[in-house]
């Protein structure tokens, strides 16, 4: 939206969950060039091990996506199951 100050976008899917969530879903379909982490985690650095968590945070879109589009969506829950048992 443009506003006389500028313009602002607004996250038409927010929520007041943990922020791994969001990080993990730019990663989910190919995420954002480094800048982008490397700025975010300058400003608001993550948790210890947040990258090894990265795929369980994944689980829920991924349950949706292949709940609803099935596919390729199906396997990748599996893979992700698997690296957490």
């Amino acid at each position: 939206m443009m506003t006389v100050k500028g313009p602002y976008v607004f996250d038409p899917a927010v929520h007041n969950g943990h922020r791994e969530m969001d990080i993990g879903m730019t990663f989910l379909f190919g995420g954002f060039d480094q800048q982008f982490y490397d700025a975010y985690n300058e400003i608001y650095p993550l948790e210890k091990d947040w990258n090894k968590r990265l795929h369980l945070t994944q689980l829920y879109p991924l349950l949706v996506h292949a709940i609803l589009f099935d596919g390729s969506y199906v396997a990748r829950v599996i893979q992700t199951l698997q690296k957490y048992s």
